[in-house]
């Protein structure tokens, strides 16, 4: 964690079986008896409306935008209003107090990183959100903008969730401590846990909801970037878990993979991924490459690989990509046809074809980092986090659609529910 920061500004950085072993963790509880809210009646959950929030990392804030639409922008949450605290605690242990600076020279690009991931509860009453200097998943009350509950994980920083498909529970990505947590939502309780690779990164449910994919990135804070020195980048892997007993199901190599397709070369950190609908093929990036591999899972190979243009205004040093990624974001329509790419590093975003790998029109972006669906599925969005807005792209005709301005350093995009007539917290 304590390596030098990378040159760039900015930071980086699922199916069918699943991984491993259980651990326990600690709930703070800054609210009991909300931590411990019933679930939403019937007319409470007809009373939301969807949006998308879009977490700002180094500001530790969330902007709260339509799902669809013109996706203008309803209102904005703190999301650290327990910062004084979490500082007092950090400053007086000096390990913590290492960790935590080590987060803001490496990662964190000079700046804190308060806001990773980020959900809201079925009732819509809370947005949980992952804060990587903090190393904790956090329970905001949406209403009153009051912390509900904290969970401090294994190790020293928190980064990637997932929420299963019921929406009631959420598996965070320990990246110091090698788990991954998986909380009941409502109240932050661990119902269970399971061992990883090096720098857990992505967490990804099964549509059933059975498994749990993880995958591990490695070493990328460190600067041994060269090929020939990919073997100090640490234990990377994929990690399937079962969801239920979280046992591990299976650990796929994808250096393996990679390999008998031809490609020893390229690194097996596998980034942001994504599943087919019916789940037979997972699309991934993987660091320093401009570009995506399909992967079959019933053949457990890798089918195809998209390269994707080389911007020449951007550097090739692999030592300038942030946290190793040169492309980082990607999401898929519902109907599987189509891609959406996030080319990070080369300043651009570009729908892609799923059938033919053809790419769209290149829509400019400044480090575009994240890339999800919108409420409707018409719509990519990416988060473009060199300058501080989310952009929509069509992914009928790949062409942007608009852009909505947003706080510092925006990164994961998810779309979520709110209360209806929501506009930020009273309290």
């Amino acid at each position: 964690m304590l390596s030098s920061v990378k040159a760039r500004r900015r930071r980086s950085s699922p199916a069918g079986a699943a991984a491993a072993v259980m651990a326990a963790g600690a709930v703070v509880s800054a609210n009991p008896a909300a931590a411990t809210a019933a679930p939403a009646t019937a007319s409470a959950a007809a009373a939301l409306q969807e949006v998308m929030l879009v977490g700002n990392n180094w500001e530790g804030t969330a902007d709260v935008i339509k799902a669809r639409g013109d996706f203008a922008k309803i209102g904005r949450i703190n999301l650290i209003p327990d910062k004084d605290d979490r500082l007092r605690e950090i400053y007086l242990n000096p390990i913590r107090l290492a960790y935590f600076l080590g987060i803001r020279q490496t990662v964190g690009e000079g700046h804190d990183q308060f806001t990773d991931d980020l959900y809201s509860t079925p009732d819509g009453s809370a947005i949980v959100v992952s804060r990587p200097s903090f190393a904790d998943v956090a329970s905001i009350d949406t209403a009153t903008g009051r912390l509900r509950w904290r969970f401090p994980v294994s190790g020293y920083r928190s980064d990637h969730m997932a929420v299963s498909p019921d929406g009631s529970r959420v598996a965070v990505s320990a990246s110091t401590g090698n788990t991954v947590h998986v909380l009941d939502i409502r109240t932050g309780q661990q119902v269970g846990s399971f061992k990883t690779g090096d720098k857990p990164h992505e967490n990804v449910f099964t549509r059933d909801g059975k498994y749990i994919w993880n995958m591990s990135i490695g070493e990328v804070n460190n600067d041994f970037d060269a090929p020939w020195q990919d073997f100090l980048k640490g234990d990377r892997k994929i990690t399937v878990a079962d969801a239920a007993t979280f046992k591990q199901v299976k650990v796929i190599d994808m250096r393996q993979r990679l390999d008998a397709f031809g490609r020893t070369d390229f690194s097996d950190a596998v980034r942001p991924a994504v599943f087919t609908p019916d789940e037979s093929k997972l699309y991934f990036q993987v660091s320093f490459f401009n570009g995506f591999f399909e992967y079959d899972i019933a053949t457990d190979k890798i089918t195809r690989e998209k390269a994707l243009p080389k911007n020449p205004n951007t550097s090739d040093d692999r030592t300038t990509f942030v946290n190793d990624s040169r492309h980082h974001g990607m999401s898929m329509n519902p109907q599987g046809t189509k891609l959406c790419i996030a080319g990070t590093m080369d300043d651009y975003a570009t729908v892609v074809d799923r059938a033919t790998l053809q790419q769209g029109p290149l829509v400019t972006a400044s480090k575009p980092y994240w890339a999800t669906v919108s409420g409707d599925g018409r719509a990519c969005v990416i988060s473009e986090s060199g300058a501080d807005q989310v952009t929509a792209i069509d992914f009928g005709t790949g062409q942007k659609i608009t852009s909505i301005p947003v706080g510092d350093h925006p990164q994961r995009v998810r779309v979520a529910k709110l209360p209806a007539g929501w506009t930020g917290p009273t309290g």
